[in-house]
């Protein structure tokens, strides 16, 4: 497996977690005062974004790719749905 492909399944298991932790942990958290919910998917979501980051940082080397697009990664990375915007463009440039 290359390492775009890699990168890809990360960002989008990354933005998924991401989600998971805005939209269930969190209301769990807070609304039925359950914390290990946040405990759990936010360990899960914080091993994502590491792997992210460093497939980031090894797609920007192995694709000659600037340190703009590794910036506006880690940027899109920290948005609610970034990276499956991030995903699409990459998917775009095939």
């Amino acid at each position: 497996m290359n390492a775009v492909k890699t990168f890809r399944i990360i960002a989008l298991a990354e933005g998924i977690s991401f989600l998971i932790l805005l939209g269930i942990a969190m209301p769990l958290k807070y609304f039925f005062h359950w914390p290990d919910a946040v405990r759990f998917f936010g360990m899960a979501h914080g091993g994502l974004f590491v792997g992210f980051v460093i497939m980031a940082f090894n797609v920007m080397s192995v694709q000659n790719k600037n340190y703009g697009w590794f910036f506006m990664a880690l940027l899109l990375s920290v948005l609610p749905f970034g990276t499956f915007y991030l995903d699409k463009k990459m998917k775009e440039e095939g």
